[in-house]
């Protein structure tokens, strides 16, 4: 049955071979429906039916074999030209699931009690934060209603008076004659309003969408929007829903209605919707001797007296164990409890059974002796160091260390018992405070005249060993990382402690590589403490030749700087992987680094500096000239640690250095 611009039709959906009536508007966006009757119940499965028009305007259709009826809820009026089909009112929709499935859907659009126009999620509470649309004509009355006029002006209005309350769209212009308009919800929750214009012969022209409630929305905000295991995003601010990994789409063409996930069984790939065959259940015996129930009730009995006996048994030990534990913890309390509060002091007979007699030698100082060793019974491995050349130096590197590590704190932290002068009470107050390229300082031990460090072991040994002894050269990204790691611990004594501290003896020995080869460093025994407001010192000639700045072997004070120029030698080093004199060289003028990587400077020839090895030409010249304004002869030529670490990440350029007076040309 056929109207202008309108159809009844039924139609059979061949997926599940449903027979389903409703109302379309033919020819128009491969026949829009309007209309669906029982949408979520199928009406019949036999090809055996009738359809009739009752005498009081009824749809009713029956089937022959089961004389099944079912009433389609629509009612049929007849005017002087055509015969029109009236939906009854709606006070809530449900929207559809798809353009091909009819059955409810995600969303729904209900006019409140309040007189609110709402859209909401389905099998949501009708509350706010549900909602994501609304009218916002909640006036608290049963009496507003939607209303859609012929020339398209969408407006809620009071039923009683018929008076506006709000409009939704305006009225369109056009000629209503050949013009439907249809407001509805749409399959991805949006409430939109359609015009359908025809020519006079009615053939349909175009289908435009002239208003939509959610138009000025994120509709990625919009709750559910994507359905189960997917997620909504953006694309040239149009939404669209993508899959979470290992889910693929319950529709393809309709990726909102969400994902579903993929399990592998043995014969291949289930889905989660997949039906599974009902668990067999079990034979149940039901026990009416008396005998046989005696008997279990003494089994059940002998259980519960075993449980009981078993969970005395279990409780006992535990209780026994823990005292063990505590004891054990108490007896080892100096080995590591106040770890996080103060150093450990150690005994002289802890630290010779940890280093079994001080037998594994990892290396000598110029006051005493490295070994290894391991605490907690074998489970902590550390570094001891053994003063043992001069009683009186050793005492005093001792002293210079401890008390150089005790002030690596950091500026904004308080340290503990500033005020003591005391030697032990210093140790003891010294924080774990660390940072990460300064090796950790674990406890010491004093006894008579016996002095001991004790510190993390690294199992990568010096960077000595790396550069200079390794099988290979490390890489050129591995040398440039030692490299900041090694300026940012020099910049955390100079500008981060509570105090300044001078190391005085920055050389790749003294720089350890821990297990992920990070560089630390390590050896305070010559550092020298300065005052908050203190720039420079005096103290003897001492260090490592080749790393001292020429200023300080004519005894002249000394300031942060000599740090700067021993960092500048280790840089060279690192950037050439050998070390800053080498008398084998095959060429006199590679004897001294300094001088060979200047004069390639200069020449623009620094790849021969570094034996064919492919680098990034680009930090391999700024890594030179940070290294040659380290080595200036003049202390204010060179830069601080601070602009030294911004200069290697690359966040300052880097002017050309000029050329040190000790280098001749």
């Amino acid at each position: 049955m056929a109207f202008p611009f309108w159809s009844i039709c039924i139609w059979i959906l061949t997926e599940r071979q449903w027979f389903m009536v409703g109302i379309w508007l033919v020819g128009i966006d491969d026949n829009t429906v309007v209309c669906i009757a029982n949408r979520d119940d199928p009406l019949v499965t036999s090809n055996a039916m009738t359809l009739d028009f009752t005498e009081n305007g009824k749809l009713l259709l029956t089937t022959d074999e089961q004389r099944e009826e079912k009433i389609i809820s629509a009612t049929m009026s007849e005017s002087a030209s055509y015969t029109y089909i009236f939906c009854p009112p709606v006070v809530k929709c449900s929207l559809v699931l798809s353009n091909t499935n009819h059955s409810t859907g995600q969303y729904r659009l209900k006019m409140q009690i309040d007189g609110n126009l709402v859209l909401y999620p389905v099998n949501t509470l009708d509350i706010v934060t549900e909602a994501y649309w609304a009218s916002g004509t909640n006036g608290y009355t049963l009496k507003y209603r939607l209303y859609l006029s012929h020339t398209g002006l969408l407006q809620i209005i009071n039923s009683t008076s018929m008076n506006n309350v709000q409009y939704l769209s305006s009225s369109l212009e056009g000629n209503s004659t050949n013009t439907i308009y249809r407001a509805t919800p749409d399959v991805n929750g949006f409430f939109q309003l359609y015009s359908h214009a025809f020519d006079n012969t009615g053939k349909p022209n175009s289908s435009v969408i002239e208003w939509s409630a959610l138009e000025d929305k994120d509709l990625c905000k919009v709750n559910g929007f994507c359905g189960f295991n997917s997620f909504c995003t953006l694309n040239d601010n149009q939404p669209y829903c993508v899959c979470l990994p290992g889910t693929n789409f319950v529709d393809e063409n309709h990726p909102f209605l969400g994902c579903e996930r993929l399990f592998r069984s043995k014969v291949g790939i289930r889905s989660w919707n997949e039906t599974i065959p009902s668990p067999v259940k079990p034979s149940v015996y039901i026990f009416t001797s008396k005998k046989v129930i005696v008997h279990i009730h003494a089994l059940i009995l002998a259980f519960a007296t075993f449980s009981c006996l078993a969970l005395g048994i279990s409780g006992l030990y535990m209780f026994k164990i823990r005292v063990l534990r505590y004891k054990r913890l108490k007896e080892n309390e100096t080995l590591g409890l106040t770890k996080g509060l103060a150093l450990n002091l150690f005994s002289y007979d802890e630290l010779r059974r940890a280093t079994r007699g001080f037998k594994d030698e990892l290396g000598k100082g110029s006051f005493g002796t490295v070994y290894k060793g391991a605490l907690y019974k074998g489970k902590k491995l550390v570094a001891v160091k053994r003063l043992e050349k001069l009683v009186e130096e050793g005492e005093k590197e001792f002293r210079a260390e401890m008390q150089a590590i005790g002030r690596t704190h950091h500026k904004n932290l308080v340290q503990l018992l500033e005020g003591e002068k005391e030697f032990r009470a210093k140790m003891q107050a010294i924080g774990r405070t660390h940072h990460k390229n300064l090796a950790q300082l674990l406890g010491y031990c004093a006894e008579g005249s016996k002095r001991l460090l004790v510190y993390e072991y690294m199992s990568n040994g010096s960077l000595a060993d790396v550069l200079f002894k390794g099988i290979r050269c490390p890489y050129w990204d591995e040398r440039v990382r030692i490299a900041l790691d090694v300026a940012r611990g020099i910049l955390y004594l100079h500008e981060e402690c509570k105090a300044p501290i001078i190391h005085c003896d920055i050389k790749p020995s003294n720089i350890l590589m821990d297990d992920f080869w990070t560089a630390k460093i390590s050896d305070f025994g010559l550092a020298k403490l300065l005052m908050l407001d203190q720039t420079r010192t005096f103290m003897m000639v001492s260090g490592t030749r080749g790393y001292m700045t020429p200023k300080w072997q004519k005894n002249t004070p000394i300031s942060m700087k000599a740090d700067v120029y021993s960092y500048g030698m280790v840089l060279l080093e690192i950037v050439c992987c050998r070390r800053n004199m080498d008398v084998n060289a095959s060429i006199p003028e590679e004897i001294v680094l300094s001088t060979w990587v200047y004069k390639c400077f200069v020449a623009r020839e620094l790849d021969k500096i570094m034996g064919g090895e492919e680098v990034d030409k680009r930090t391999l010249e700024n890594m030179v000239k940070v290294g040659l304004w380290c080595i200036q002869d003049e202390p204010f030529l060179r830069p601080s640690m601070n602009s030294v670490v911004l200069m290697l990440e690359g966040i300052t350029n880097i002017s050309v250095p000029p050329c040190p007076t000790n280098i001749p040309m």
